[in-house]
């Protein structure tokens, strides 16, 4: 058994020593990738220790199903859909679950996928090819605001208005033959942010639209949240969260779930201070940490940032 090529794990050992592993504990990998956490993992399991893996990617599964360790098994499958994963495996808790966000290096990596700006390919940024809409599809049917908002909402980007009326220019020019690769648009991408004269030295120009309509497509979002509050709801006691966000929006969401579930923004009592909250805190934050040379051998993880939490 061995982690598959062309991805270096984030947070590796930092990850799994904050899993705390029991040699016979139950554990969960909710973002397998290329195996990197998953294998760590086995590795302090003893022979009565369990791990159970999804992915959405079907490229990443078929890594996970060529190992060939009893302690091990893997499912196609989104964060929505962990419940009936762990039902149909006869798992009601486990001591611990890793959730490495965002895309991998071989998503990237990969031109047919649809992810990079970098090298052109056709214009899909689905997680799983084989479900949902792919980015150019939407951004043919969708409106000028509807493609603002994405873009601004989950790109932070400061031309998103621009940068979706080049859009449906192009599409309105072009009609089916418009948007065909990636290339083609982060070329129209990088035109309007650089005749703003405000393009980030260093990152390209495309990097946040790219952002946005991934995010978009894949429903990330959405299914971080999903994800957050059922792996809890499956924790054991003392059984230990560790998520690895890569940008603002996912770690945002990551902090704010964290606190809430701790009881750190609970309603408090305007004489005593003790909290009024109308149910028992499941949380207790841990550990936050960030990225570093050390930290993130992948230079595309310099952003990375790792939050660690306990069920009690």
């Amino acid at each position: 058994m061995q982690a598959g090529p062309g991805h270096e794990t984030v947070f590796l050992d930092e990850a799994v020593d904050a899993l705390a592993i029991r040699r016979d504990g139950r554990y969960l990998d909710c973002t397998f990738g290329r195996g990197g956490h998953s294998e760590a993992i086995l590795a302090r399991l003893g022979s009565d220790g369990r791990l159970l893996a999804i992915d959405r990617d079907p490229e990443a599964v078929a890594v996970g199903r060529a190992w060939s360790d009893p302690r091990f098994s893997i499912e196609h499958a989104r964060f929505s859909e962990l419940d009936a994963v762990l039902d149909a495996h006869g798992i009601d808790r486990v001591d611990g679950a890793v959730l490495d966000l965002g895309v991998s290096s071989p998503q990237l990596d990969d031109p047919a996928r649809g992810f990079s700006f970098r090298a052109s390919g056709p214009l899909d940024m689905r997680m799983d090819p084989t479900r949902g809409v792919p980015a150019r599809q939407w951004l043919l049917q969708a409106s000028e605001d509807e493609i603002a908002r994405v873009v601004r909402d989950y790109g932070e980007e400061r031309f998103a208005v621009p940068i979706a009326k080049a859009i449906v220019a192009r599409r309105s020019q072009l009609g089916a033959d418009a948007l065909r690769t990636t290339g083609e648009l982060a070329a129209l991408v990088a035109a309007v942010v650089r005749r703003r004269g405000r393009a980030q030295v260093g990152k390209d120009p495309a990097t946040r639209t790219f952002q946005a309509l991934r995010i978009h497509v894949n429903q990330e979002l959405e299914e971080l949240s999903l994800a957050l509050d059922r792996v809890v709801g499956r924790l054991s006691r003392g059984g230990r969260l560790v998520v690895i966000s890569f940008h603002s929006l996912e770690d945002r969401m990551v902090k704010q779930f964290i606190a809430a579930e701790s009881g750190r923004d609970a309603e408090r009592d305007p004489v005593t201070g003790a909290s009024v909250a109308s149910r028992l805190p499941r949380l207790r934050a841990l550990a936050r940490k960030l990225a570093s040379g050390a930290h993130s051998p992948n230079p595309r993880a310099r952003s990375a940032v790792m939050r660690v939490a306990e069920r009690l």
